[in-house]
């Protein structure tokens, strides 16, 4: 199946120079050992596409909810973690004030606070998010949710609002935050990977009308040839650890258009 081309002129601008852009060079080198395809190992740009120096990552506080059904739980991976520890490494490598905070703990890493709720469509996840984000604040969030949507054949038509419903809750909760909101990963089952599909255009569509609103959102596009491909997948839906070190990356290089764009605010109290 043709894979969709990232979709966002910033990401095309920078692109393959994107993920490494912020980080001390020497800090990143195993970083890019570990986490990367050969393809990653490339060469970068200092500049952004306007020619002045990005901002950096080093000393940006960020209390992050992964928030989703169970890809974000890190169901599939060898270690329960997902992408939530390789973010997070990612993150660490640039001297990046990095907290993962939510009310579920998963995983064998130490910092291993999430938000994932495996089996749950996006207003159930919703419902969970609204006896948490309050409490915690995070200033930002990595959602991936939809899948369960999918796999049940749940109101696709309408998913753009209940997602839309679930950002503007976010934001209510805890103004100061930037949502990175990911497209759906590839399905192996062609019924449910059509509606995959059609719930991805739905999520592009909305990231584009919470942009013309001036919200802080950014997206973080896994169905591209960056993200995890069907022979990444264990189960058919859930990534095994490859698929989900190559969301890490696109997360990662999300986190840091936010950057560019100055969306990044200080925690509140």
């Amino acid at each position: 199946m043709l894979r969709l081309a990232l979709s966002s002129a910033w990401q095309r601008a920078l692109s393959p120079n994107l993920d490494i852009l912020f980080c001390n060079r020497s800090s990143l080198k195993n970083m890019v050992t570990r986490f990367s395809t050969p393809e990653r190992a490339h060469s970068y740009s200092s500049l952004t596409p306007h020619g002045e120096s990005p901002p950096t990552l080093a000393g940006v506080s960020l209390r992050l909810m992964p928030l989703g059904g169970s890809i974000t739980q890190g169901v599939g991976s060898s270690d329960l973690n997902g992408y939530r520890k390789s973010l997070l490494e990612l993150l660490q490598s640039c001297d990046c004030d990095i907290r993962m905070v939510g009310s579920r703990k998963t995983g064998s890493m130490e910092a291993n606070d999430h938000e994932g709720w495996r089996g749950f469509r996006i207003d159930e996840i919703e419902k969970k998010a609204k006896k948490s984000v309050a409490k915690l604040k995070p200033n930002i969030f990595t959602v991936n949710a939809g899948s369960n949507d999918c796999l049940q054949s749940f109101e696709i038509e309408a998913f753009g609002k209940r997602t839309s419903d679930l950002l503007e809750y976010l934001w209510l909760a805890s103004p100061q935050s930037t949502v990175i909101l990911s497209t759906l990963v590839i399905n192996a089952d062609q019924r449910v990977d059509s509606r995959v599909l059609r719930v991805n255009d739905q999520i592009r569509a909305l990231i584009e009308q919470k942009s013309a609103s001036q919200k802080r959102v950014v997206l973080a596009d896994m169905y591209t040839g960056e993200g995890p491909e069907i022979h990444d997948l264990v189960d058919g839906t859930h990534p095994g650890d490859v698929g989900y070190k190559k969301m890490a990356w696109i997360w990662f290089n999300s986190i840091q258009e936010a950057a560019v764009k100055g969306f990044l605010q200080e925690p509140e109290n």
